[in-house]
Formats: C-alpha cells, structure tokens, sequence
C-alpha cells in the first residue's frame, strides 16, 4: 500500500515538503477583501506591509469542505491512503472539514487534529513522513502520531504584542505593560490550545538565552531526531543565538530553521521565535 502523507499549510515545513514528498493544501489569507494563498501567492513581508499601511490584521480561513475533497481526491491519484494533519482544531474549523470531506473516501483518508500549530504541527507530519518510509501502515501510523501528539513542545516568545493586541489576543492594558517594562510572553500551546506559559523581562537576545534555558530544565528527556527553530522574521543575530543556545543545552541530530509562513505570521507578527520539539513522557 502506497502511504501519502499530507497537511495543511500550517505546518511551516518549507522545503522540506518536497524533500519528504509531503501534499500541502494552503489556507487562505484574506487582504482588504482580495484572497490570497498561504504559501503561493503572499509572503509574510505582504502580511507586515499590510498591517503597517492599515492598522489592521489579515483574515484567514480554513479550506472549505469542497476544497478538501477535490484535494484529496488529488492526492489519492498516485497513492493508496492518505494522512491528512490539521492545525489545533481548537485554533481553526479545517479539521473538523477535513473529517467530513474524508467521509467520501471510503476509509482511504484519515485526518488528524495536530493539536498544534506552526513546526508543532510539522514535527507530527516529518515524524509520519518516518514511519512511512520505515514500512509502517496507515494504521500504525495514525496510533503512533495519536500517542505523540501531546508530548510536542510548541511555544514560541513573541517580540511585540502587537499582532496579538489586534486579534483580540490581549488587553492594551497589558500590551502597554508589557512595552513600558520590556515584558515578553511565552505562548505555548497546551491542550490545543494557545495560553501563557510564562513571561520573561529584557530584550529578546536575553529572553531568549532565558527561554531555551527554561526549555532544558522542563523538558530534561525528549526525542533527539529533530528540532525547529521557526520564526517569523527574526533578526539573524537572534536566530543565530538560539542556534548556538540549542546546540550548547540539546543534543538533537538535527536542528532545522523554518520561517513561518503568511498564516502563523498573520497572528504572532514580526520577531516571533520558538524552539519545538518531541519530548518523551
């Protein structure tokens, strides 16, 4: 049997989507009325223009059932099955989409809810990507990544509050707060969903000395296979402390820069960095 394994464009896997022959099926931003597709035809400068020049965020949007069912009837030309990842179905309507549309397949396709976003999500796609390979069955496949799927660390600190002010996300109260003292909050994502995790006080070159620090102590056991360090326009200072800092604290086989695509940036803003990873139970 022929496995594809395929994901919405949430997961922020770059290039590696075509190295990992992974089918990716992009949501959709919405600017000033005009529709765009993450990944193809709007890139996350578009995102920081736009809201520059508006005040105002982006409006995104999950693939319509119809979409999903032209996709993975798409998919399944060249295959046998499909597993299909979702973005947190607490953070978006695609997975509960993609499971109606799968109705229509006969069993061949199996959706998962992530339960993350961002690599959170991309390190369930690359980790079936390796059972597939490995020979595994849809099934065993779909159990492994179910058992998985709550020990991915996806947390990530923002540089400004600001996107997230807009979305509604937090009060301008904390926002100016947080401005005035330096503040910057550790999202995570806990239960499929985005909440604080903590706050740490300074620049982000400190913060992120401190937060990769706090990553080491919490997470003293986890799956050496792989790590991201995705961002969404970090500064390459910032990116190139968290690369040393991860090496000097983990000892991952291989850590893999990824910067967020238009949807993820449409949400966190410029600056944002996280270090994700599987830990182990």
């Amino acid at each position: 049997m022929v496995i594809k394994i395929t994901s919405d464009s949430t997961c922020d896997l770059g290039e590696l989507v075509a190295k990992r022959n992974i089918g990716i099926l992009p949501m959709q931003v919405n600017l000033d009325g005009k529709a765009y597709f993450d990944g193809v035809d709007i890139t996350p400068q578009d995102i920081f223009n736009f809201v520059a020049e508006t005040k105002i965020l982006p409006k995104t949007s999950a693939p319509s059932i119809g979409d999903y069912e032209d996709f993975f009837k798409k998919q399944l030309e060249d295959c046998d099955e499909l597993i299909h990842f979702n973005i947190s179905a607490k953070s978006s309507a695609s997975h509960n989409f993609a499971k109606q549309a799968a109705e229509s397949f006969d069993g061949k396709v199996r959706v998962i809810d992530s339960m993350a976003l961002s690599s959170g999500q991309g390190l369930l796609v690359l980790k079936a990507a390796d059972l597939r390979d490995e020979g595994k069955s849809a099934e065993e496949i779909e159990e492994r990544i179910n058992e998985l799927k709550t020990h991915v660390n996806t947390s990530f600190v923002p540089d400004s509050l600001d996107y997230l002010h807009k979305g509604g996300r937090c009060s301008g109260m904390v926002m100016f707060a947080a401005n005035v003292l330096k503040i910057h909050p550790k999202i995570v994502m806990k239960d499929g969903q985005l909440v604080q995790g903590g706050k740490y006080r300074g620049d982000m070159k400190r913060c992120i000395m401190q937060y990769v620090r706090d990553l080491k102590n919490e997470y003293p056991s986890y799956d050496k296979t792989r790590c991201f360090i995705t961002h969404s326009s970090a500064e390459k200072e910032l990116v190139d402390v968290a690369k040393a800092l991860v090496a000097e604290n983990f000892g991952f086989d291989e850590v893999i820069e990824t910067v967020a695509g238009s949807i993820i940036t449409s949400h966190c803003g410029k600056g944002t960095l996280g270090v994700l990873f599987v830990y182990n139970k």
